[in-house]
């Protein structure tokens, strides 16, 4: 689910929040990067779970319209194809997926299920779904069609919906386009025999990635001095106090990156932290930030100090 990206943002977040010096302990600190990476997954789960709770109001929906004192013959036979979808039933039928709720303690929507009230009237009232019950049986094709496009055009873009998830996590606005992003590829791909463990990706990618968010974390915080010092003598004529904060750390972050770790490209490195900048700095600082690092690798280049393993690293 994590990109490579969006850990450099969780990093950069951590660090940018630090009150500790070089040789401070920041034992707790590395503990927060390390929850707020893990609370993407509870908003992932937040977000499937809605789907599910959309499949259960409509079963309460049809329940109701079906038991109205004065049902009329068309109330009497209701048209279930929304609670019968086949992606819907299957999200709700999965037991491994049910015990990460659990685990994750996910119940914001018995909580707070005025939320999937705004979302289905939301969707009661669309195209979407009007053109989608115009018939009483669906392919699964067509269901994971209907899921997708719901999730994309309808839950997704909720504003109601984007403010109570910023209201429940400061970080979840950040993660929410990577974690939508990763659900929305589930339910693209998902088939009929898809297994019970489709919809529970791996948080990290794998193990050099959750190292690789411990030690970027670690090494600038234990290098910040002589980080600092390198950023120092390439803005001397530059007025310290005028440098965006956050420009400081993306700096720190990209220079111990270059020298600490040999297998990511010099290119990747700079394109990284620029694009991080431009998303969460200052209009300028990616130019400011571009012109530091550029000027820094011409010269580890120069003293032959750059020490990248592999093809095409520099």
């Amino acid at each position: 689910m994590l990109n490579r990206r969006h850990i450099r943002i969780k990093v950069m977040q951590t660090i940018y929040a630090y009150k500790g010096g070089e040789g401070g302990d920041f034992i707790d600190d590395q503990k927060f990067l390390l929850r707020s990476i893990d609370n993407m997954y509870n908003l992932y789960l937040l977000q499937l779970s809605l789907l599910i709770k959309l499949q259960e109001r409509s079963e309460d929906y049809v329940f109701k319209t079906q038991n109205k004192l004065l049902a009329t013959t068309a109330d009497k036979d209701p048209n279930k194809k929304f609670s019968n979808n086949e992606v819907l039933v299957g999200l709700k039928n999965n037991i491994r997926l049910q015990d990460a709720f659990d685990n994750y303690r996910v119940t914001n929507w018995e909580l707070d299920s005025e939320y999937v009230d705004v979302i289905f009237k939301s969707m009661l009232t669309s195209d979407l779904y009007t053109n989608y019950m115009e018939t009483r049986t669906s392919t699964f094709a067509e269901d994971k069609n209907f899921i997708v496009d719901l999730f994309k055009d309808i839950i997704a873009p909720n504003d109601k919906l984007y403010d109570y998830l910023e209201d429940q996590s400061l970080t979840w606005t950040d993660d929410l386009p990577v974690v939508n992003t990763t659900l929305l590829k589930l339910l693209r791909k998902v088939k009929p025999s898809s297994a019970e463990a489709f919809f529970l990706p791996k948080l990290f990618k794998d193990e050099d990635d959750r190292s690789y968010a411990l030690e970027i974390f670690k090494k600038t915080i234990l290098k910040q001095n002589s980080l600092n010092e390198t950023i120092a003598l390439k803005t001397k004529n530059w007025d310290v106090e005028r440098i965006a904060r956050i420009d400081t750390v993306l700096l720190q972050m990209a220079i111990c990156e270059l020298n600490n770790f040999p297998s990511i490209p010099v290119k990747v490195t700079i394109n990284e932290y620029l694009e991080i900048a431009k998303e969460y700095s200052t209009p300028k600082s990616s130019v400011f930030i571009n012109g530091i690092l550029d000027k820094l690798v011409k010269e580890y280049e120069e003293a032959e100090t750059l020490n990248k393993v592999g093809r095409g690293l520099m």
